[in-house]
């Protein structure tokens, strides 16, 4: 089966290190996204950044989408990388990519690789991701607005 790859970008005023933490911090997810739980799955009683190996679950504000991610890749500052472990959509593989603004703050590339199912779903898919890379730009952006 043929998979779909989609990408979407967006600026944000904040540096890196501010977008990649905002990533990372599962409980700012439900400020930005259209998640209302976002939980790094660790033992109890351990704290600890995030590293590659860890599982997160994600749930949405229905409660009707539950699905876990593994991660795969951190590059502090630059790079975060993901993929399914368990859910509606194991073919999900993702990337989120920062790289320093000509003038001044970050670009913010998403890009995500899909098993392709429905034509009306890949749609949503390209939408949902452009809505994403926006909301975590904005988030973002808020940061630094308050912090100014």
């Amino acid at each position: 089966m043929s998979s779909l790859a989609i990408s979407a970008s967006s600026h944000s005023s904040a540096s890196a290190a501010l977008v990649y933490a905002a990533l990372l911090e599962a409980e700012s997810w439900p400020a930005w996204s259209a998640y209302a739980d976002v939980e790094w799955d660790v033992p109890a009683g351990v704290d600890r950044p995030a590293r590659v190996g860890d599982v997160r679950t994600i749930r949405s504000r229905t409660g009707r989408v539950c699905f876990r991610e593994r991660v795969v890749e951190m590059i502090p500052d630059q790079r975060f990388s993901y993929e399914q472990a368990a859910g509606l959509f194991t073919s999900h593989r993702g990337a989120v990519n920062l790289a320093p603004a000509l003038h001044g703050g970050t670009n913010i590339t998403w890009s995500a690789t899909y098993r392709h199912t429905l034509p009306l779903l890949d749609v949503l898919r390209r939408r949902r991701l452009q809505m994403w890379v926006h909301d975590l730009a904005s988030y973002a952006n808020s940061i630094v607005s308050r912090n100014s």
